[in-house]
């Protein structure tokens, strides 16, 4: 099935307004980069999004300093995180989201 961008952004702000982030990030994926996967794969490519999601709260719960407040070492800590994402969704672009130039 394939939904305009339009559809997808209405979509994920439904979702994230019923406190679903995860969800919407997956539903996003799904529908930009796997338009005509199995439900097999789906699910699979489902499975393996939540896993990492899952993996990157619980390694920042784990690492984060006590207290209430960040720390500079925390904040250093999510800055590399946002970078090392910043990477990927580059490279995910490129792949997914640009359209070939020139005629073939």
């Amino acid at each position: 099935m394939n939904l305009h961008q339009d559809q997808i952004e209405k979509m994920t702000k439904q979702l994230i307004n019923s406190g679903q982030i995860i969800q919407a990030g997956w539903i996003s994926l799904r529908y930009v980069a796997y338009p005509e996967a199995s439900e097999h794969q789906l699910n699979m490519l489902r499975e393996a999004f939540y896993a990492g999601a899952q993996h990157l709260f619980a390694s920042i719960m784990t690492v984060l300093d006590p207290g209430n407040e960040p720390t500079e070492a925390d904040m250093k800590r999510m800055n590399k995180i946002h970078e090392e994402l910043e990477h990927f969704i580059k490279e995910f672009k490129l792949r997914h989201m640009t359209k070939p130039e020139g005629n073939a």
